[in-house]
């Protein structure tokens, strides 16, 4: 006997274990959700979550729980007296089943109401967000034209009531089938007995009430689904249509009173025991909710609307226009017709090289393999494969840089070295921002320069953001950035009183480590047993209960990637795909711009928010849009810092007057801060999000057209234009100084080209991005004339294909070196357009990195190619296309200079006599002095001489100014 009993107490110990195994886990994963919440100073947060869900938990399972019993326990106490075998009953076959029930009819009830309250429970706390909203509601001060509702019912109070509704139904279904199988079970309802007897009284009663209650609430539900007709998307656009308004609308009103009639004949047949009325009434139902429903509509479709969509549909398409117009602010947009004319021929060179001064030729994308390979001095740190763009005033003038944070990359630690003391308690942040500035020009803002121009690095002298900071720079420590490591165990050894963590003091190349430790105050004390334990629990390492480098002083960072920091103590946001990192005061902060959203805005076009924001540079955003990734309303009503540092999340109302963002408010009081307390050095690095911008130009190329009949016939639809270098995505915006006509702007800019025609030009889109700015905010759009205009594609294909530009980098581009081109820009000059392409090239191999070599310009239908912006200005305005003569001459052979070799003390002279040919044939040899000297430059700089590159740099500059000044 011991040996069989102890199979059977393994196993209920193996139980045992699993389920305080689970329980653990699941207390674990609770107790340090908490203790994150009260690290980062949002405990309120946690709290109020918790009591929305446990609320709505508590309320709805137990109304489901009490229903499920309720019924259960009426079915069983009014049941007929049955025995086996008793006179003149058939035998059902449930004698045993009843004598099984009987003895624990107590518990058989008690468990089935749990079972159903946990999953009612459970449903219900998923509508916290829709509940909050409801118990908070808001006015828009707008109305819809067919209910004259505020659009605040629609966003905060019907989504709710709709739930309520669903849930009241699926109480009477529950409630209905508990019955049905108690009455069947015990007597009260018999299939086999004649007509009329098959239902005890008890059971009739009971049956009809619930069936009432569910057909009355189906009543509620059709006259609910009247108002979604203005929120549904029909074939082709959202919101009420002609079929909607004359066939559908009158169905439901219809069909609800229908139904209502039936409740009436359910209840009462609870005093006539006839079920011949009640099943009337459910066959017309029946019948009229497939005829209403289903065949009067499609009817109305086929007959009335199709033959005549535009006349039919038209006033309802201008409806949609007015509300999708309202609901991405698409109406506020300045759109102005230009006539195509250039610059003034006197002095335009001047002219044009003042416009362009600012165009940023560091492409974002590309130099990040120039940031690696010269700024990252350690394997383990590296940078974003696409940095960001921010502006600084540096020396008086507002200059473009293209920055990203020094972040901790644990990937390029040695294998060997990967071990869970050196990746979770000494190489535990990043360190400090690379900048360069984007239009490749010094600190002074002189004359564009071939190399990058670095604004922030890892030299001494690299220190233009250190110096805006002030005489103690910045805190360079990034503990909370986008690639840091899932936790790290920070604080002082108490032994010894030593830091343990790796640092990168600014200026050093040398291979001795310097250690320091992170004393802010974010972070969950992890000192004691307990809260190790339950951590060890939740990352599923012991090593947390059993490494001497966890003690009394430690402190456990975790979660810490900022969009996921600001989704969490702000859940009811949708936060922008790129937060992007800016010195402001003393620290780096990472900027992050918060969304409301709803698909619930009536008559607004509804659509995929990540199909509104892709483009060629957008990875998967991984949006947590609410209800769903489909909206129809968007607003950037929160603006939203992270201390990469010490973690401080804050919140900043931006949208003061987005009725969404009062509602949270209410729901989370004191989370988000008011607008007047945006310090103004942060102020200053607000830039308009790039998410909301690509919605808006999504949008708007359709609805810039505010004629119903046009916009139906699409005859003058807009697209964005595929990217010339990844043909199948979409051209992303660019954030550059320009100037639509209200003086240069800190702007994010695009452009539009004809539906199917992408060869063409057919406006260009700006939004002013400068927070400071009365006019932020402000997009403004210049339409092309219905001419021939070359767009990217074509301008892009010319670049590739024009035989200057191909000599010009045919030495660049022989054996394993291949052509890199960079973004392709569109600049508005006067009431003409501009484009220029920075060109890159690199060699294959890892430790070879794009260099510009060039720049191309196209203008007014001619393409210029120069080393620098204005040499490409000034060869477009020489028509070196036009006339057929080579602008550039290939340069001359490549130098192989001795390894060390001195350079010459004085600088070669410039040629005294100019060449015959006139002026234009001077310029011509200038240039190809110029090229000379440039690629002489570049030899020296692969051979490691940076001295003879300074020297031929400078000779080079000075042919180039030399041949601008005789092209006027």
């Amino acid at each position: 006997m011991p040996t069989s009993r102890r199979p059977g107490a393994l196993v209920i110990t193996a139980i045992i274990l699993i389920v305080a195994f689970m329980l653990l886990s699941g207390f674990a994963s609770f107790w340090t959700e908490r203790l994150w919440f009260r690290s980062t100073g949002y405990s309120g947060v946690f709290t109020t979550l918790l009591l929305t869900r446990v609320g709505l938990f508590l309320v709805f399972a137990g109304l489901m729980a009490a229903t499920v019993a309720l019924s259960m326990a009426m079915a069983y106490r009014f049941r007929p007296v049955l025995w086996p075998g008793m006179p003149g009953t058939a035998d059902d076959g449930m004698d045993r089943y009843r004598e099984l029930l009987v003895p624990r009819i107590g518990w058989v009830i008690g468990g089935a109401a749990a079972v159903m309250g946990l999953f009612a429970g459970a449903s219900a706390t998923g509508q916290w967000r829709n509940y909050s909203l409801w118990r908070h509601s808001q006015t828009f001060g707008s109305t819809d034209p067919y209910f004259n509702k505020d659009v605040g019912f629609y966003v905060f109070d019907l989504p709710f009531w709709h739930y309520v509704v669903d849930y009241v139904m699926a109480l009477a279904v529950v409630g209905l089938m508990a019955t049905v199988l108690v009455n069947y079970l015990f007597g009260g309802i018999r299939l086999s007995a004649r007509p009329g007897e098959r239902l005890t009284s008890a059971a009739q009663i009971q049956v009809s009430a619930l069936l009432a209650l569910f057909v009355l609430a189906k009543a509620v539900d059709y006259w609910l689904d009247r108002f979604d007709l203005v929120t549904d998307s029909g074939s082709i656009f959202t919101g009420m249509g002609y079929t909607e308004d004359k066939a559908v609308l009158p169905a439901k009103e219809i069909l609800a009173g229908i139904a209502v009639v039936c409740a009436v004949l359910f209840l009462a047949n609870i005093w006539r025991r006839t079920w011949l009325l009640p099943s009337v009434g459910v066959a017309l139902f029946a019948l009229s909710a497939i005829i209403l429903g289903l065949i009067v509509p499609s009817v109305v479709q086929a007959i009335q609307v199709n033959p005549n969509v535009p006349d039919r549909e038209g006033p309802y398409i201008k409806a949609n226009i007015e509300a999708t117009r309202a609901a991405y602010q698409l109406d506020q947009i300045d759109v102005r017709p230009v006539a195509g004319t250039g610059v003034a021929q006197d002095g335009r060179l001047q002219a044009l090289d003042g416009i362009t001064a600012g165009v940023p030729l560091v492409d974002p994308q590309i130099v990040s393999e120039i940031f690696e390979q010269q700024q990252q001095v350690r394997a383990y740190y590296s940078v974003p494969d696409v940095l960001d763009v921010d502006r600084y005033e540096i020396g008086g003038k507002d200059r473009a840089v293209v920055l990203g944070v020094r972040e901790l990359d644990q990937s390029g630690l040695a294998e060997g070295d990967q071990n869970w003391s050196n990746l979770h308690t000494a190489y535990t942040h990043g360190n400090g921002i690379i900048a360069a500035y984007a239009n490749q020009r010094p600190e002074d803002d002189s004359v564009q320069q071939t190399g990058i121009q670095w604004a922030e690095g890892q030299e001494a002298d690299e220190s233009a953001l250190t110096e805006l900071a002030g005489t103690d720079g910045y805190e360079t420590r990034v503990y909370f950035g986008e690639q840091s490591p899932s936790y790290s165990i920070v604080g002082l050894n108490p032994d010894d009183g030593e830091p343990r963590e790796f640092d990168l003091p600014k200026g050093d190349r040398s291979d001795e480590d310097v250690a320091t430790t992170y004393d802010g105050d974010a972070g969950v004390p992890v000192g004691n047993l307990v809260n190790q334990l339950l951590y060890a629990v939740r990352f599923s390492e012991p090593n947390l209960l059993l490494s001497s480098r966890v003690h009394e002083n430690s402190k456990i960072l975790y979660d810490r990637e900022p969009r996921r920091m600001v989704e969490k103590v702000a859940p009811w946001l949708t936060v922008d795909s790129d937060p992007y990192p800016a010195v402001v005061g003393d620290r780096i902060l990472w900027i992050l711009d918060g969304y409301t959203v709803t698909d619930k805005y009536p008559l607004s076009q509804r659509e995929s928010l990540e199909t509104m924001t892709d483009d060629a540079l957008q990875d998967d955003d991984g949006f947590q849009t609410l209800p769903t990734d489909e909206v129809n309303y968007l607003r950037n009503s929160v603006k939203a810092t992270v201390d990469a540092y010490d973690g401080t999340v804050t919140l900043y109302a931006w949208d003061e007057q987005d009725p969404i963002l009062n509602a949270w408010e209410e729901v989370f009081p004191d989370v988000v801060q008011a607008k007047e307390t945006i310090p103004d050095e942060l102020e200053e690095h607000l830039r308009y999000p790039e998410d909301l911008f690509k919605a808006q130009r999504y949008q708007f190329q359709r609805y810039h057209e505010t004629s119903a009949s046009a916009w139906f016939e699409g005859s003058s639809r807009w697209e964005v234009p595929s990217d010339p270098q990844v043909a199948s995505r979409l051209q992303p915006p660019y954030r550059i100084f320009t100037d639509t006509g209200s003086g240069e702007t800190w702007s994010l800019t695009s452009v539009y080209v004809p539906r199917e025609k992408e060869n063409n030009l057919a406006a260009y889109m700006a939004v002013n991005s400068d927070a400071t700015s009365d006019d932020y905010g402000k997009i403004s759009v210049l339409e092309l004339p219905n001419e021939p205009t070359g767009g990217p594609l074509q301008i892009a294909n010319t670049f590739a294909t024009n035989e200057d530009v191909s000599q010009a980098l045919l030495p660049y581009t022989t054996g394993d070196a291949v052509r890199v081109p960079g973004n392709l820009l569109t600049l508005p000059v006067g009431d003409s357009f501009m484009y220029v392409q920075p060109v890159y090239t690199r060699r294959e191999g890892e430790s070879n990195f794009p260099i510009l070599r060039f720049v191309l310009v196209s203008y007014e239908g001619r393409v210029g190619i120069g080393t620098t912006l204005r040499a490409a200005i000034a060869d477009s305005l020489l028509g070196g296309d036009a006339d057929g003569e080579d602008p550039i001459e290939e340069p001359t052979e490549e130098p192989t200079p001795t390894e060390g070799a001195s350079p010459t003390e004085t600088p070669t002279e410039t040629p005294t006599e100019p060449p015959s040919g006139g002026t234009q044939a001077q310029i011509r040899e200038l240039l190809r002095q110029a090229e000379a000297k440039f690629a002489e430059a570049d030899a020296a700089q692969a051979a490691g001489n940076t001295v003879k590159w300074a020297r031929l740099m400078e000779e080079g500059r000075a042919l180039i100014e030399e041949a601008v000044e005789l092209a006027g």
